[in-house]
């Protein structure tokens, strides 16, 4: 009985006087198998239960042991005792095409016991069979013709592409919602989608605010080196979390800018700065999670979805000899494919006593608590301190293209600590308009403005500041011969507060916090996650303010994304039960070359 469609159900329907006739005994029987089966497909799914191991005995024979299986259609499949079997004789031997095969089992019925009928259907048929043996068969195939298996499309994950070009492809999967305060894995799946020989080195760093790595920290550091694969063939990295209990509804992992690089064979490769992909948080449990999203899938998306009408033991790897095949080897390992089955329930969570994740991760206590209502905020922005001047750097008699340059070390006035210096080149200009001369000065590349200043020196320039002593150094670089004996440049140093001044943290107790980065330099509509170190205090809640309007985006966790202008932006930190403790940071938003 190869029945395909194990439903709508219909079932006998008995009253007084009914005559009963064989359509009727088997219409019982045919209704209470596909009842089972039914439940079967649904409530196990397609696979071994138990046994059915494949080894091989000799070149020319292999063992199935004993064992359950149950196949796509809900059909149990057993194999009472141990079986052995010559290669050459197994079904399907004769129709090979190629030296990797699959071992399969399938359902079979058979009518045994011949009685005498009473009431023969036919003048020639004295017998019938009087029981249907549910049996097997075992049968080979190739595994080029084996069907592909079919998966359903799911909302549970979140899936983006961080890296791709006509080799590789590199996706980064996380579960779409996540649970607060509970642990989850991020996978990046390199996948080889060319035959070129050739292996990939990716370098970046994700930044995932509303997360705690197994360091500690709101980063997860993608490191690979030097991987070859073969053709449709993948690789899996694994970065386990916790998510923190932040009040936000969603969050966004993103790229840090500036810390992603790809080589192929040593050769740089062109790399994504941007990527982002949004997670929601939830209260549910990762279990209901888990739960719901399977049950969600219907009955039609679960019938498209089913296992076929056999079951995969084992491939085979034959070699073809003068006279016959022989068994080169047998693989089960990633072939066979298990039900879980509630009477192993004990025994399973036994073993997996060895194996449960137990990692420094979920000893930290990163999670935040949840914010109370709206407090106030401190009003009053401490300002920023500015200082400018004009430094020197002498040259070489006979200054050449590709010689660096260095000037003295600069006092910029503005005290130690973090302090952002930049330089432009100042000059001298003829204005025609006016018949008189005057000062320019070029933050930048000079190069734009070729053709209209003739007198400025194309250099690229670099400022170490000295933070522990409140200076700084200019280091130049020519990009071009030059004639001149002195290299002049306007320098311009700018002093973020810390918003954590004596006064406030003697109000706090002591208390205060920072961002991890304080200062960045971003390009327009780029992001970045401010995180927030803690000191003389645990972690608590954090909510991020922008002081000014038009002064870009926030979330909720800290991810920032600069304005489609250039400016030096400020974010207000805050503790949210605490708002006196607080700090500041800084975006300095400049348009790239080819924006």
């Amino acid at each position: 009985m190869n029945n395909n469609k194990l439903y709508p159900f219909e079932r006998n329907r008995y009253y007084a006087g009914k005559m009963l006739t064989s359509a009727d005994f088997l219409a019982e029987q045919t209704y209470f198998n596909n009842k089972r089966r039914f439940l079967n497909s649904v409530m196990y799914g397609a696979g071994i239960v138990c046994g059915l191991g494949v080894f091989s005995l000799d070149d020319l024979s292999i063992l199935v042991e004993s064992g359950v299986a149950i196949d796509g259609m809900g059909r149990e499949i057993v194999i009472d005792s141990s079986v052995v079997k010559k290669l050459s004789a197994i079904d399907g031997f004769e129709n090979l095409k190629t030296s990797d095969v699959s071992l399969c089992l399938a359902y079979e019925e058979k009518e045994v016991h011949t009685v005498y009928a009473v009431n023969q259907a036919g003048a020639d048929k004295d017998y019938e069979y009087n029981r249907i043996s549910e049996g097997y068969r075992i049968f080979l195939m190739d595994r080029e013709d084996i069907p592909l298996s079919f998966e359903m499309e799911t909302e549970f994950f979140a899936k983006e592409t961080l890296f791709s070009d006509d080799n590789f492809r590199i996706d980064f999967t996380i579960p779409a919602t996540v649970s607060r305060g509970r642990q989850v894995k991020a996978m990046l799946r390199v996948t080889k989608l060319s035959s070129q020989d050739v292996k990939l080195t990716y370098h970046g760093t994700l930044q995932i605010p509303a997360f705690v790595s197994a360091k500690g920290d709101h980063e997860i550091v993608v490191d690979i080196e030097n991987l070859g694969l073969a053709a449709g063939r993948s690789a899996d990295f694994d970065y386990w979390m916790i998510a923190q209990d932040v009040p936000a509804n969603e969050t966004n992992i993103i790229l840090k800018s500036g810390s992603a690089s790809g080589f192929e064979n040593d050769e740089a490769v062109s790399v994504p700065e941007n990527f982002s992909i949004r997670v929601m948080l939830s209260d549910v449990a990762p279990r209901e999670l888990v739960i719901n999203e399977i049950g969600r899938m219907n009955l039609e998306m679960k019938s498209v979805g089913s296992q076929g009408d056999f079951i995969r033991l084992a491939d085979l790897t034959l070699v073809r000899t003068d006279q016959a095949y022989i068994i080169e080897d047998v693989v089960e390992q990633g072939v066979k494919r298990y039900v879980t089955a509630p009477a192993q329930e004990v025994l399973r969570e036994g073993y997996m006593d060895f194996f449960t994740k137990q990692a420094d991760i979920a000893e930290k206590e990163a999670v935040v608590s949840r914010i109370p209502e709206a407090q106030p905020v401190r009003t009053e922005t401490p300002q920023m301190q500015l200082a400018t001047g004009v430094l020197e750097i002498p040259l070489n008699e006979n200054p050449r293209k590709g010689e660096i340059y260095y000037s003295g070390e600069i006092m910029h006035g503005l005290g130690k600590g973090n302090v952002y210096v930049d330089v432009g080149y100042e000059f001298i200009n003829e204005d025609q308009t006016v018949s008189s001369s005057t000062k320019n000065t070029i933050f930048g590349n000079p190069e734009l403005f070729e053709g209209e200043q003739s007198n400025v020196v194309n250099a690229e320039t670099a400022i170490r500041v000295l933070n522990d002593k409140g200076s700084f150094i200019v280091a130049a670089k020519l990009l071009e011969n030059v004639d001149y004996l002195m290299l002049t440049y306007r320098w311009v140093a700018i002093r973020f507060p810390a918003g954590n001044d004596l006064e406030l943290m003697e109000d706090a107790g002591g208390k205060s916090i920072s961002a991890v980065t304080p200062t960045v330099v971003l390009g327009v509509k780029e992001s970045h996650f401010f995180g927030v170190e803690y000191h003389n205090m645990d972690a608590v809640s954090i909510a991020y303010e922008l002081t000014e309007p038009g002064s870009g985006e926030i979330t909720a966790d800290g991810v920032y994304t600069a304005p489609n202008k250039e400016g030096v932006y400020e974010i207000c930190i805050y503790c949210t039960d605490m708002p006196l403790v607080c700090t500041y940071a800084y975006a300095i938003v400049k348009k790239k070359g080819n924006e």
